[in-house]
């Protein structure tokens, strides 16, 4: 039988879907289909909002947006049981 730690480590190697959620909008469906190049879409987050970390559509974490390399990332800024994020974590 495994005990606690055992069945964890099993977990580790399970691929999930991680993605940040920028904000939201509702719109009419007809707004949607007249979207086109220059289109502007206001979302419901303020410019200085961190954004929210899902895994597999649950919320983790929010973070806030970096820049390395001419890539964007993120820096977790907090953890989703409302505790800060260790210093020195980003992804």
């Amino acid at each position: 039988m495994l005990n606690g730690n055992d069945g964890f480590a099993l977990l580790q190697d399970v691929d999930v879907r991680l993605s940040v959620e920028l904000g939201r909008a509702s719109m009419k469906l007809k707004d949607v289909l007249s979207l086109a190049e220059d289109s502007v879409v206001m979302l419901d987050r303020l410019v200085d909002e961190p954004l929210d970390v899902l895994v597999n559509g649950k919320l983790i974490a929010k973070a806030e947006i970096v820049s390395e390399g001419g890539r964007f990332g993120m820096k977790i800024v907090e953890l989703a049981n409302g505790a800060k994020a260790p210093a020195g974590v980003s992804v």
